[in-house]
C-alpha cells in the first residue's frame, strides 16, 4: 500500500494554537513531517506543501506558476495548470488530492503540475489563460488548451482525457508499434 499523509489544520483549537503548524500524519511509520524537518520546515497548508515538489505529489514535478514560463514545457511535457484565489481553496486542495491519487499515471504520460493561488502575482499562466476563481487547465505537449474545468475532475478522468490526445496516441504507437512494420 503507498504511503500517503494527512493534513490537519486546527480549526477547533484555541485561536493562539492557530498560527502553529498544522499536524501531518504518515501512514508509512515515518515521523510528521513537522517533527521531522523541525518547526521551520512545515508550512501551513496542502495547497502550500503542494508547491514543495515532492512532498504531496511524489514525483510529479510541481511549479510555483510565477516561476516558471508555459512555453518552456513545449514538445516535453503537459502541463496540468491549477488556479484557486486563495491557497486554502477546497476546489484547489481537492484537485491535488486527485493528482497525488494518479501520481505515477501522471508521471508515465509527461505531466507537470503548475499551481497558481496568487492572483496579485499575475503570472504568465494567469495572464494566458484568464481564470476567474478555481479552474483546472489542461495544456498538450504544443501547448494547446485541451481542457477548462472551474471544478476538480478526478484522476481518472484527466489520465483518460490525455489518453485521447493525438500526441499521446502517437506516443503509445511509437512505445508498442503492434503490427507496425
Amino acid at each position: 500500500m503507498k504511503p500517503f499523509r494527512i493534513t490537519i489544520l486546527a480549526a477547533c483549537l484555541p485561536l493562539a494554537a492557530l498560527a502553529q503548524e498544522p499536524i501531518t500524519l504518515a501512514t508509512d511509520g515515518a515521523a510528521p513531517a513537522a517533527e521531522a524537518q523541525g518547526p521551520e520546515a512545515a508550512t501551513g497548508t496542502i495547497a502550500e506543501d503542494a508547491l514543495m515538489e515532492d512532498e504531496i505529489i511524489e514525483g510529479l514535478q510541481v511549479h510555483d506558476a510565477a516561476e516558471v514560463d508555459l512555453e518552456d514545457f513545449l514538445w516535453t511535457m503537459r502541463p496540468i495548470v491549477i488556479f484557486a484565489d486563495i491557497p486554502n481553496d477546497p476546489s484547489f486542495e481537492r484537485q491535488v488530492r486527485y493528482l497525488e491519487e494518479r501520481a505515477d499515471e501522471m508521471i508515465a504520460r509527461d505531466v507537470v503540475v503548475v499551481l497558481d493561488t496568487d492572483p496579485s502575482a499575475n503570472s504568465q499562466a494567469r495572464e494566458r489563460l484568464r481564470p476567474r476563481g478555481f479552474m483546472l487547465a489542461i495544456l498538450d505537449k504544443d501547448g494547446e488548451v485541451k481542457l477548462r474545468r472551474p471544478n476538480p475532475r478526478p484522476g481518472r478522468e484527466i489520465v483518460q482525457t490525455i489518453d485521447k490526445f493525438p500526441s499521446r496516441r502517437q506516443e503509445i504507437l511509437d512505445r508498442l508499434p503492434s503490427g507496425r512494420d
